[in-house]
């Protein structure tokens, strides 16, 4: 055993850094693998530097492989502000045993920490959920990009560890991704007993199954924060691009984080009508690889859902347990993962056979309530104001606008033809992979060509923005609105579909004006514009599913200093609202990617591809010459690439 200077005998901190690095040795040559660097410095240095910066100053490096070399490299300690113990294995007994023999020198509560992990968790933050837990251990979990070959750990509901599954996993048996960190805060005491003194043992595989065997209390702790296995080439690689592309630090204690909501049935996965079984669980397409470039991003991603299939009785919270396992299992299978999954079991109607009378209540949690987002905000730590809700009904979209979020409906499942509320939605996009191009590129761009017209803009009055179908109109309107009320002005947007006639008063060939009210709406929009007091309009909303005006209207009230932007495909062809416009836009999208768009609009209405294509060739005759001419009157074009 070698001591160090004069470190104390009882250390707060035992890190296991006795590991060979033999898959790191093209990078590492003769290095031992905690003294590995990551980005110029070593990832042991890393960690103590973590746990300096926590408090946690009195630490105990378990080493074997070369220890001489960790010892030179980091001596007492001091340097860094910590005091540093080693102890050293003679012969290696695994991380269980390599532990035991340590107990002796280490204090009654103690953080484990691998030494071939690099992380950026708040450790005090850990340490103190463990005391006030009461658990004897408790285990940093999170998701990851590769459930199937970790180790899982299931939790009861109030995060109690309910079982450990270690990779491999059964065929046909789906768990939640809920991965074991290796990082761990310890109670000393009888800890000894659970690891093996004579044969080789490990922590996670051995000594946490004794444990809960023996009916020890052990709690998990779930967070996003960033913790990796960087042992080998491409996990290194991995890690140190992480770290500078900022993703270590968005999903840091340190800031809050950004978040996108996501609605389960209709948007994740297939709407099926009160799915009951784990089976009827099938992703939507680019659903699962939309959920990784989040991750990625380093926006958490969130499931917030109504479950009343529990209140009815159709299914049990261990049955919606399973069903959500299998959805993981499935997610991560193609690299993604939830950071997040809030369900509201509850209902408030009675009468069906079987239900649960304790969850028949009207809630705080049920969608439009905001009580799964705020939940989540809080646990998460995120920043709804810049965060995001998508979904595919009007409960959804109405409780990301209460909660504070950005709204994107999308135009699978239900496509907001539910009817049950106002339809008021930021955006709109065909599906959830549309959604998270917008959230993640689109919206920013679209900004950043704004950004130049944004005086001239504050200066209107009237604002048009025009385009063909199709084209982005209603988002680039959007984002206008959002900068010109960031920059202090009051800003409303109407559409021009709240002027459409019935299908049956449109006629084919007719033109594009034909298909709208436009004399009726250029007068409303006059009377709103000369008006000295606030006008309140009582708008229909178009529903582009149906092809029908939805039963409910949006209430618009505008004000005599407010900047009104109108969109619609024929804003720019009436003369009447052109002349009075300070500012004209026309929306631009990739003729393929445009086409594409208006071809899924379609097909979500049941249509048949000859169908769609007659329709498409009708239009482009019938509309496509005259609104591009128009477009030659705007003073800019916008372009919007990315999905809106």
């Amino acid at each position: 055993m070698i001591d160090a200077g004069a470190a104390p005998d009882m250390f707060e901190v035992a890190i296991l850094a006795g590991g060979k690095g033999t898959r790191l040795k093209e990078r590492s040559g003769a290095l031992p693998k905690p003294l590995v660097p990551v980005l110029g410095k070593s990832v042991l240095q890393h960690q103590i530097e973590r746990c300096r910066d926590g408090g946690f100053t009195r630490i105990l490096l378990l080493v074997h492989h070369q220890h001489e070399l960790i010892v030179q490299a980091l001596g007492d300690g001091s340097a860094l502000g910590v005091s540093l113990g080693y102890h050293v294995e003679a012969t290696p007994r695994g991380t269980a045993g390599a532990l035991r023999d340590a107990l002796p020198r280490l204090a009654k509560r103690f953080l484990v920490i691998y030494g071939d992990t690099y992380f950026d968790v708040d450790l005090r933050r850990l340490w103190n959920s463990h005391r006030r837990s009461h658990a004897q251990a408790t285990l940093f979990l999170h998701p990851n990009d590769h459930p199937q070959d970790s180790d899982l750990v299931e939790l009861d509901r109030d995060g109690r560890v309910r079982a450990i599954r270690p990779y491999p996993h059964p065929p046909g048996l789906y768990f939640r991704n809920l991965v074991n960190a290796a990082l761990y805060v310890l109670e000393s005491d009888d800890l000894a007993q659970f690891a093996n003194p004579t044969v080789p043992s490990d922590i996670a595989k051995h000594m946490f199954p004794a444990m809960l065997a023996a009916g020890r209390h052990l709690q998990g702790y779930v967070s996003p924060e960033y913790i990796k296995d960087m042992g080998t080439p491409g996990r290194l690689d991995r890690v140190e691009s992480d770290i500078r592309t900022g993703l270590v630090e968005r999903l840091s204690e340190r800031q809050a984080r950004l978040a996108v909501f996501i609605d389960r049935d209709g948007t994740l996965v297939q709407e099926v009508g009160h799915l009951s079984r784990p089976e009827q669980i099938e992703l939507l397409p680019g659903a699962a690889e939309a959920v990784r470039q989040l991750n990625r991003a380093g926006r958490l991603a969130v499931v917030v859902t109504n479950q009343p299939v529990v209140a009815r009785g159709e299914v049990s919270l261990d049955g919606l347990e399973a069903i959500h396992a299998r959805m993981e299992s499935e997610l991560g299978a193609a690299g993604a993962y939830l950071d997040g999954l809030y369900v509201c079991p509850h209902h408030p109607d009675s009468g069906f056979a079987g239900e649960v009378p304790a969850l028949k209540i009207a809630c705080d949690c049920r969608k439009p309530a905001t009580g799964l987002v705020d939940t989540a905000c809080h646990d998460l730590g995120i920043d709804r104001g810049l965060s995001w809700m998508v979904g595919d009904t009007t409960a959804d979209i109405e409780a990301g606008r209460r909660a504070g979020l950005r709204t994107v409906l999308v135009r699978t499942g239900h496509a907001g033809g539910d009817d049950k509320r106002v339809l008021q939605p930021d955006y709109e996009t065909h599906d959830l992979a549309s959604a998270v191009q917008w959230i993640l590129h689109g919206r920013d761009a679209v900004a950043r060509q704004l950004a130049s017209m944004l005086a001239q803009a504050l200066s209107s009055r009237l604002v048009l923005v025009g385009g063909l179908a199709r084209s982005g109109k209603s988002a680039v309107t959007q984002v206008l609105c959002e900068l010109l009320r960031a920059a202090g002005a009051s800003a409303q947007a109407l559409t021009l579909d709240a002027w459409l006639l019935p299908p049956d008063r449109r006629p084919e060939g007719g033109g594009v004006l034909a298909r709208f009210d436009s004399t009726r709406a250029a007068a409303e929009i006059g009377v709103v514009l000369d008006a000295s007091e606030r006008q309140t309009l009582h708008l229909p909303v178009y529903n582009r599913a149906s092809r029908a005006m939805l039963s409910h209207q949006r209430r618009v009230s505008i004000g005599p200093a407010d900047i009104v932007v109108v969109e619609g495909v024929p804003a720019l062809l009436i003369e009447s609202l052109r002349s009075r416009a300070g500012l004209m836009l026309a929306a631009q999208a990739p003729e393929a990617q445009r086409q594409e768009r208006l071809r899924s609009d379609y097909r979500s209405r049941g249509w048949a591809e000859p169908d769609i294509d007659t329709m498409l060739a009708s239009r482009e005759r019938d509309e496509s010459p005259e609104v591009s001419a128009s477009a030659t009157l705007a003073q800019h074009r916008i372009v919007t690439g990315t999905s809106a």
